[in-house]
C-alpha cells in the first residue's frame, strides 16, 4: 500500500489507477481540502482512502511506500513507524529543495540518499496556518547601522533565485529569510533575518565589493561567505548525492565524503 502526505487528487488518482483503489491512503490536514479531493477523484470512479490526518501526527495504517506532497523537517517518526520494513519513503526537507530517499532498516530508522534533482514543496502545518515568520524583521532592520560593518569579498547577489545556496544555507543555519532588490543605476541590497534577531545588510553596486552591516548574536553574511567559499574551493555544494541516515526518531544525518550535517 502506499501512503500520499497531502492530499492531491492528481497524484492520489495517478497511484489508484496503477495500484488500486484498496491500496492508496492520501492525507491532508485540511477537511475541507480532503473533502474536496475525495469529490474530484468520486467523480471519475476511484475511490482511494482520503482522509484528514495531521501528517506530523501519528499516521493511521502500514504502508511499502509513503511519498510526500509537503516538505519536512524533521523526519516526522510516525512516518517511520507506519513504514514496513523495506518500506521507501519520499520526501523533500523543509525550506530547501532537498529530494530524501530513502528505505526503512531494522533499527526503525531508515537509510538513503539526497537525489541529484531538485523539487519545492511547502512545508507541513499543524493547525489553521503557517507560523508567522521574520518578515516583521525587514521593517525593524531595514537600514539600521550594523553592530559590525565589514568590506565583502564577493558580489552582492539574489540568494534566493538559486536552489543549492539557500538549501546549503537551511542545512547550516536554518531559518534565515532573504530580500534581495536592484535599482536601475545597478545598486544591489541583499538582507538576511532571522527570528534570533540575527540580521545582515550588504550594498554595492553591480560586481563591486559590498558594504555589509550585521547585527544580532549571529553573523549571518558571514555564514553565506563560508558557503560560498566551500563552492569555490570544492566546485560544488556537498548537499546533493550525500548519504543519509535517519534516525527513528527522525533525526536526519548527511554526510559526503568528510562533509557532515545533522537536521533534526
Amino acid at each position: 500500500m502506499a501512503c500520499s502526505c497531502s492530499t492531491f487528487s492528481r497524484w492520489a488518482a495517478l497511484l489508484a489507477h496503477r495500484v488500486g483503489d484498496d491500496r492508496v491512503t492520501s492525507i491532508d490536514v485540511d477537511p475541507y481540502l480532503v473533502e474536496a479531493a475525495a469529490g474530484r477523484l468520486e467523480s471519475i470512479d476511484l475511490r482511494p482512502n482520503v482522509l484528514a490526518v495531521d501528517a506530523t501526527g501519528p499516521v493511521p495504517g502500514e504502508y511499502d511506500r509513503i511519498v510526500s506532497m509537503v516538505s519536512v523537517r524533521p523526519i516526522p517518526a510516525s512516518w517511520l513507524t507506519a513504514l514496513r520494513p523495506g518500506g521507501r519513503l519520499v520526501t523533500v526537507i523543509a525550506n530547501t529543495s532537498l529530494i530524501l530517499t530513502a528505505a526503512k532498516t531494522d533499527d526503525g530508522g531508515a537509510e538513503g540518499q539526497i537525489e541529484w534533482d531538485r523539487a519545492m514543496f511547502m512545508p507541513t502545518r499543524s493547525g489553521g496556518a503557517y507560523p508567522p515568520g521574520a518578515r516583521e524583521l525587514f521593517d525593524t532592520v531595514w537600514d539600521a547601522e550594523g553592530d559590525e560593518v565589514t568590506q565583502g569579498r564577493y558580489p552582492v547577489l539574489n540568494v534566493s533565485y538559486n536552489w543549492e545556496l539557500p538549501a546549503m544555507l537551511e542545512v547550516v543555519c536554518p531559518g534565515i529569510e532573504h530580500h534581495y532588490e536592484e535599482d536601475d543605476d545597478g545598486w544591489r541590497t541583499a538582507r538576511m533575518v532571522h527570528a534570533d534577531g540575527s540580521w545582515a545588510r550588504a550594498t554595492a553596486q553591480a560586481d563591486g565589493s559590498p558594504v555589509i552591516h550585521q547585527g544580532g548574536p549571529r553573523r549571518l553574511w558571514d555564514v553565506l561567505d563560508e558557503v560560498r567559499d566551500y563552492w569555490l574551493q570544492h566546485g560544488e555544494l556537498p548537499l546533493h548525492g550525500a548519504h543519509v541516515h535517519i534516525t527513528a526518531e527522525g533525526v536526519i544525518r548527511l554526510q559526503r565524503g568528510r562533509w557532515k550535517a545533522t537536521i533534526g
